[in-house]
């Protein structure tokens, strides 16, 4: 079964890249959403992980933004349910989240996750992480 987010990895241009932002906290999402957007890049939100989820089912991206602590489904169990509908190539789901140990890092990765990075995070560290999993943008 084919699903939305099989996309074709970045379309080889800086900040030309569909971002899905799976984020609680309004705050937050109009923050991230405003200075993504500041650098071209094209965002979508989701209010929790179930959202993130059906998101991923109806709509191409490039990458996912995950929180990690959020109401109606959590940014490990999302990821568990974005990873069963994928064949082929994998979506990456990069962990964004206020947790800074090594530990946390492990269990984002551990969960399936590509990438993580902490908040706040500048737009250095999320297109390094670009960089880590091959994504142009």
């Amino acid at each position: 079964m084919q699903t939305g987010f099989l996309n074709n990895m970045g379309h080889g241009k800086t900040g030309n890249l569909k971002l899905l932002l799976v984020e609680d906290n309004k705050l937050n999402q109009r923050l991230i959403e405003s200075s993504l957007k500041r650098y071209g890049y094209e965002i979508d939100v989701a209010n929790n992980g179930a959202e993130g989820v059906d998101m991923c089912k109806k709509n191409l991206y490039d990458a996912v933004l995950m929180d990690i602590m959020m109401p109606v489904m959590d940014g490990f169990e999302a990821t568990i349910e974005i990873r069963k509908l994928e064949s082929g190539k994998k979506l990456p789901i990069i962990a964004v989240t206020a947790n800074v140990l090594n530990a946390d890092r492990e269990k984002c990765l551990s969960y399936g996750m590509n990438e993580f990075i902490s908040k706040p995070f500048s737009i250095e560290k999320l297109k390094k992480a670009f960089k880590d999993l091959g994504i142009k943008g």
